[in-house]
């Protein structure tokens, strides 16, 4: 039997980025994929190939909507090829996934393909094509999520989707009714818009992305009605159903009648759960919550101490970029050192068109608290840069302490913003003021001056370019 200081199941960001670290830091690692390629959901089928899709599909719509504009003339009709879209998707998804394979191998870390469960705290099954058992002095439990749906709907993964077969249709659809506007529902719900369906979304509350700010909330909403998405919010979805090659969605809106919907897909986007199916948690002691998630201490640490837990199958926002920073804090943990997360400092982003960012706290978590702040808020049709690019929607909102200065929060909707956000970020880190910002030199012509000037508006009514 192999043995080894640390074993960790799942490979997702997370857990890929834990079995790195515990190499680097000079831990004999291995880790357990119960599927024959390494990622999990985000290189598989959630950031790495929306991200591709949406890049594609942002392309085809600017040749067709903005090329003329700026003096291209493309002779005969622009076409879209969706097969070969699709594939270059899956090309992508293929160098970046093989990417985590040469990384495994460079840092010497042993890769079990097959489904990981413990036999005991120290002991963990692997049955895949060549089962086997291994002994592990440490294990973290990566094993993510999967998309969530609700219980009167039957997905058939053909009309009636999730995120993970939208990835890769066979047709645009004509209509495609998309139940939830958070996140994954807008992202995919843009890239068939762009290529040409008609997209409905119905929401239950009564805002899209409704964790975000409200003001952003606001924002992207009226931007995407702009781009002629029906937005049908205050709807709960009480039956969907379909009939051929048709989807017949019903939902009661806020006046309690009810309204039918019908599609040729419907995209069921309503949250992501913990996955802990096969994982046998009980055999090691591990105790899970009433929500099916790991539970753990601020050391991500469960109720048996040589079993940790990272991702989406703990408690928290369902991010890449937050797995990434766990898995890395529990191996510098398990290596003796003294590592720190910020979770109030892990960005969020959507990534439709204009991309919307934010970190820190919203004006309602601000009010609720009783924290006495200022605003300064500058729109990004207000700059030369946008302006050049014709990107013109959106704004930045920074959130400032009213008595110290300091950055609480930053909230901005535009083009680039999931790159921008890094900028507030570092600030907030570095606990910067709103002056701090603005008295930086940005340069000219950039959409990150709508930081400075939002930052300048918060000091003091001071931005200079409105």
């Amino acid at each position: 039997m192999n043995s080894y200081d640390v074993a960790i199941i799942g490979s997702g960001p997370g857990g890929y980025v834990a079995a790195i670290r515990c190499a680097q830091l000079g831990m004999k690692t291995a880790i357990i994929e119960k599927y024959s390629t390494l990622g999990g959901t985000c290189l598989n089928v959630g950031c790495i190939p929306s991200k591709a899709l949406l890049d594609s599909s942002h392309h085809y719509e600017d040749a067709v909507k903005h090329f003329e504009e700026h003096g291209i003339d493309i002779p005969g009709e622009i076409k879209i090829n969706l097969e070969k879209m699709i594939s270059r998707k899956q090309a992508v998804v293929d160098q970046t996934t093989g990417g985590i394979d040469f990384l495994m191998k460079k840092n010497k870390i042993d890769v079990y393909v097959g489904i990981g469960s413990f036999k005991d705290a120290t002991h963990i099954s692997i049955v895949g094509e060549e089962s086997t058992e291994i002994e592990a002095k440490h294990t973290i439990i990566a094993t993510g999520s999967k998309p969530s749906t609700l219980p009167f709907i039957k997905l058939d993964k053909e009309r009636i989707i999730t995120s993970t077969e939208a990835l890769k249709l066979k047709e645009i659809p004509k209509h495609l009714i998309v139940i939830g506007g958070g996140v994954i529902g807008l992202e995919l719900g843009q890239v068939y818009k762009r290529l040409g369906a008609e997209v409905s979304v119905v929401e239950y509350m009564d805002r899209i992305v409704p964790t975000m700010d409200a003001g952003v909330s606001k924002e992207l909403n009226k931007v995407l009605k702009k781009q002629k998405f029906k937005m049908n919010l205050s709807h709960k979805v009480k039956s969907v159903e379909r009939k051929g090659d048709e989807v017949i969605v019903k939902a009661d809106n806020k006046k309690g009648e009810e309204v039918t919907f019908t599609g040729d897909y419907c995209l069921v986007a309503v949250g992501r759960h913990a996955y802990t199916d096969g994982l046998n948690a009980e055999a090691a002691g591990v105790k899970l919550t009433d929500r099916g998630l790991v539970d753990v201490n601020e050391h991500l640490q469960t109720n048996v101490p040589n079993i940790y837990a990272i991702g989406d199958v703990i408690k928290g926002a369902m991010l890449a970029h937050k797995a990434e920073e766990e898995g890395t804090f529990v191996a510098e943990t398990i290596a003796g050192q003294k590592p720190h997360i910020d979770y109030n400092l892990i960005p969020g982003v959507v990534y439709t068109w204009p991309e919307v960012a934010a970190v820190g706290k919203t004006e309602e978590q601000l009010k609720e608290a009783g924290v006495a702040y200022k605003v300064g808020q500058f729109p990004m049709r207000a700059l030369g840069r946008s302006r050049a690019s014709m990107d013109l929607d959106g704004f930045v909102k920074v959130l400032a302490d009213k008595t110290t200065d300091e950055i609480l929060g930053v909230h901005m909707v535009g083009a680039r913003a999931a790159d921008m956000i890094a900028e507030a970020v570092v600030a907030m880190e570095y606990r910067a003021s709103a002056e701090d910002i603005s008295r930086m030199s940005h340069a000219h012509p950039t959409f990150t001056e709508a930081i400075k000037e939002a930052a300048l508006a918060a000091t003091g009514d001071r931005a200079l370019h409105i």
